[in-house]
């Protein structure tokens, strides 16, 4: 697949995490593996993750093709910029066509990138995973690579002010390439992958320097000011429940 403006975008994104003196803390880099299909499938904290997912494959020498919302691809400066990066448009009404291209990236030797998540967690915790990424993977026939990105909320997240902070750290933790056959349950592999990402959280976060408490960008069940899980269910909810009452 030829590639003409991701490795320019990938230096100028390198360009400004330098400007901004960012710390990038990198473990297991080395479990991507350097050739051949597979879906790296990351938590979701932060509107740079798609950035910051690409950087961990660099150990790899690897680029990710990312599904994102179709409305991105939309957009007059960022949809061209977005299809020459082959990257995959996502029209959550027609997912099949996404899905099917996906699968076909994986099979050609791709890599795939994937929130199970589908949607920020403003915990900063893992929510409920989608079985789309362990389903692209055993219809594929190539390996789930899961991964933790933890820190970039602190530059743009959901419901907070954009605040590129200098010296922010980033902490990206790659963990051991995951197999799932079409025989495997959906659940019961997704349910899998979540306990192995929820290991490689939990390292993430121990090893990452603790704020003064209360933080808003700390998750509450290591002290922080951050929403729990539970009450950002009950969020989600009332706002799922708004936006489906103002449907006609």
């Amino acid at each position: 697949m030829r590639d003409i403006t991701y490795p320019p975008i990938i230096a100028g994104g390198h360009a400004f995490f330098r400007l901004l003196n960012l710390r990038f803390d990198v473990t297991g880099g080395d479990n991507l593996p350097r050739r051949g299909g597979a879906i790296l499938a990351s938590n979701h904290v932060s509107y740079l993750d798609f950035i910051f997912c690409g950087f961990a494959a660099r150990p790899a020498h690897r680029l990710v093709r990312f599904m994102a919302k179709d409305s991105t691809f939309r957009h007059r400066v960022s949809g061209p910029l977005m299809r020459s990066m082959h990257h995959i448009p996502v029209n959550r009404a027609a997912g099949s066509e996404a899905f099917d291209m996906a699968v076909g990236m994986a099979r050609d030797g791709e890599v795939v990138g994937v929130f199970p998540e589908a949607t920020i967690s403003q915990s900063f915790e893992l929510k409920e995973f989608k079985t789309g990424a362990v389903r692209m993977a055993a219809a594929a026939g190539v390996p789930v690579v899961p991964m933790i990105t933890f820190g970039g909320q602190r530059l743009w997240t959901k419901g907070h002010k954009r605040d590129m902070e200098r010296g922010s750290l980033i902490s990206l933790t790659l963990g051991r390439p995951m197999t799932f056959s079409g025989d495997d349950d959906p659940d019961t592999a997704t349910a899998q992958l979540k306990a192995s990402m929820q290991v490689l959280y939990d390292e993430t976060v121990a090893r990452y320097p603790a704020p003064p408490p209360d933080t808003w960008w700390w998750p509450a069940r290591f002290g922080g000011g951050a929403p729990t899980l539970a009450d950002m269910r009950e969020r989600e909810d009332r706002e799922r429940a708004e936006r489906e009452s103002r449907r006609p």
